[in-house]
């Protein structure tokens, strides 16, 4: 009998890539019940695919090796992009209603620093959720995928150097062993290391932590893509005005109904991510506050094009049709993570990673507008084309751990806003220093392993931006404000090397 692969995620990259190792057995631990705890879920621009005429692959990765402020893999990236047609046709396969014209035909929009339009879309906003519901419904129906629901990874299992297993904590907050010597990390993000984030609550950098702890390298840690039009009503995580809003022509403006893009970038709001956010950080910086104005160019269309902007906004007693809605730059995605090759292997033995969790080479310092839920399906459906079938597995057994010990809410709070204070989308010397004192505090005194691990893979960002002396991309330094050339090479970090400048900090050198 052939034995399972082991998935860990339960968003779009480890779903798809269970989907297409069906009929081979696969077991899924998910965070969160099945979708819920999904950044995936709120993506809300689309998936990017250069199949409308007049537009090609090669085109699309030009536009993606120029958001990458010079580290995009531009091999990586062609790939992907000559993929994309096939994996759209995937996701339509499984369900996916994207919008289409009256011929049938996929209707495409266009994003910040793209110069086709090749994104296709739900609704206007409602891609990742239209998507995760397809998805979710087809694993549910494929007999060949087993869901352990609000199973909640804590450590990779090692046996001679290998990765042998993943120990998890369900519900009842019991350790317990799944082996298998065939994992597939797919864990997502970072967000909720900082205190203002677009993303779920299970985007907390368990996956980066696990892997370093067992020995992976991570890639690119340092670059953090802030996006620049958060809703700012007060609510984490904070909801996103998706960029396709100013695809549409929405403008962005202070409170004295001034715009501020059009003097800063020549694509004015179309600029790439890590410019917008800057942009509108120094507005409210400044004191003039930082709006987006959807009035004139989507007007009375708003409820019916961009549905979840619009119940957001009304949740706070705004009308996008005739108000303007306040925006604050929030983490939005990581570039960075574990380092794998084309095919999603890691640096470990048995392990694989896809999705946000893994760092491929394609985003370089500036991820590409909906280039990541494309990257994510691309990468799942490579490893389920080449992981090998793992030699053993066995049923979950009881560990031998602690208690389980939730993070001290206050800590939890400090580690947040020291990331979002001094490792957010401007950066110095000495706020980087102080983060890394804080982080490794709290990494070193922590109760909560959970807290403990998200100090962890906090200080791999915090450390790769300290060591990285320019400014690139999602990486700005205001000490260091311009790139330098013989820094245009990606970052590559073990946790002994993490140790290196960690202490090197600590000892005031």
């Amino acid at each position: 009998m052939t034995k399972p692969v082991l998935i860990v995620g339960g968003g779009l990259a480890g779903l798809f890539c269970a989907l297409k190792l069906s009929p081979r057995p696969v077991t899924i631990l998910a965070a969160a019940p099945l979708g819920a705890g999904a950044s995936s879920a709120w993506a809300q621009g689309g998936i990017a695919a250069a199949i409308a005429e007049g537009d090609t692959p090669e085109k699309h990765t030009a536009d993606t090796i120029a958001a990458g402020a010079g580290l995009v893999d531009a091999e990586m990236a062609l790939g992907m992009a000559r993929e994309a047609g096939d994996r759209v046709r995937d996701l339509l396969f499984y369900g996916v209603p994207f919008d289409k014209d009256l011929e049938g035909q996929l209707v495409q929009s266009r994003e910040a620093a793209h110069s086709e339009r090749r994104i296709v879309r739900v609704r206007g906003d409602m891609a990742g959720k239209a998507i995760m519901e397809a998805l979710v419904d087809a694993v549910r129906r494929t007999p060949s995928i087993t869901v352990h629901e609000s199973e909640s990874a804590e450590k990779l299992h090692l046996t001679a150097g290998r990765v042998t297993g993943v120990i998890s904590r369900g519900p009842t907050g019991k350790a317990r062993l799944f082996s298998g010597d065939q994992i597939v990390l797919a864990t997502g993000g970072i967000g909720h290391l900082y205190a203002v984030t677009t993303n779920p609550v299970q985007s907390s950098g368990i996956g980066i932590s696990m892997a370093a702890e067992a020995g992976a390298v991570i890639a690119d840690a340092e670059f953090v893509q802030f996006h620049p039009t958060a809703i700012a009503i007060g609510r984490d995580p904070a909801p996103l005005a998706t960029e396709a809003l100013r695809g549409e022509g929405a403008i962005m403006v202070n409170k004295a109904g001034k715009r501020f893009m059009q003097v800063l970038h020549p694509d004015a709001e179309l600029a790439p991510r890590d410019i917008v956010a800057r942009a509108v950080f120094a507005e409210l910086q400044a004191g003039r506050g930082a709006f987006l104005d959807c009035r004139t160019a989507i007007g009375a269309r708003f409820a019916d094009a961009f549905p979840t902007v619009d119940a957001a906004c009304s949740s706070a007693g705004i009308n996008p049709a005739t108000d303007l809605i306040p925006i604050a730059p929030a983490e939005h995605y990581h570039m960075g993570g574990v380092l794998t090759d084309k095919a999603g292997r890691t640096t470990l033995p048995g392990l694989w990673a896809v999705g946000e969790v893994a760092s491929t080479g394609v985003h370089g310092a500036n991820r590409l507008a909906s280039n990541s839920l494309l990257e994510a399906i691309v990468f799942a459906a490579r490893i389920a084309e080449v992981i090998p079938a793992p030699l053993h597995s066995a049923p979950p057994v009881a560990f031998a751990a602690g208690p389980e010990i939730l993070p001290d809410p206050e800590t939890l709070d400090m580690l947040r806003q020291t990331m979002a204070d001094h490792v957010g989308v401007i950066r110095t010397s000495l706020g980087l220093k102080t983060a890394i004192w804080t982080l490794a505090d709290i990494e070193a005194t922590a109760a909560s392993p959970h807290l403990a691990a998200m100090a962890r893979a906090a200080l791999f960002i915090a450390a790769a931006a300290y060591d990285r002396e320019e400014s690139r991309g999602g990486h700005f330094r205001s000490d260091f404000p311009g790139p330098v050339p013989t820094l245009a090479h990606r970052s590559r970090l073990t946790v002994t090397e993490l140790r290196t400048i960690v202490n090197a900090v600590l000892a005031g050198a």
